[in-house]
């Protein structure tokens, strides 16, 4: 065999073998690698969560964490519970922009739940679901149209909670 001969073997062998190999560990690394940018985006906003909770532990006066809204809030805490309701749609708006899809993975099924839990939650709140025409305007529609969605979902749900006279 010639050093010509050789060196198209080899040639064979890295085209046959070597490349598709290559090419397929070279697909991988880029699915790893955008599985922890996504997963570096969710963590991203879980902390915004987070945060954001922490706003509304400093506000204990509005009783956000409670079921029942504040009977008879001053304009002041209207107004406070008015701004803390708006960091909270941006931030819903936010993860529906980076983590809602139609038709989701596993992984990302998993992830959407939790904001489409808190999503929900929220707009159990019947001083949160009053303010919504005014918190959704100027937001993405789809965000608009997914959040009012939800909102009539849980109207619905607590109305068939409620006990009949």
């Amino acid at each position: 065999m010639s050093a010509r001969d050789a060196w198209e073997l080899a040639s064979f062998v890295v085209t046959v073998i070597a490349l598709p190999f290559a090419i397929a560990f070279f697909a991988w690394e880029q699915s790893k690698e955008r599985d922890n940018e996504e997963e570096e985006g969710y963590q991203l906003l879980s902390n915004a969560y987070n945060d954001f909770l922490k706003v509304v532990l400093g506000n204990p006066d509005l009783q956000l964490r409670t079921n029942e809204p504040l009977a008879n809030p001053t304009p002041e805490q209207n107004e406070r519970m008015l701004v803390i309701f708006d960091m909270l749609m941006s931030l819903f708006e936010r993860a529906f922009l980076v983590a809602y899809k139609p038709k989701m993975s596993e992984t990302e099924a998993r992830r959407w739940n939790s904001w489409d839990d808190y999503m929900r939650e929220w707009c159990r709140r019947e001083d949160f679901h009053n303010a919504l025409p005014l918190l959704l305007r100027g937001e993405d529609p789809e965000f608009q149209s997914y959040l009012r969605r939800i909102a009539q979902e849980e109207r619905g749900a607590l109305n068939q909670l409620k006990p009949t006279s």
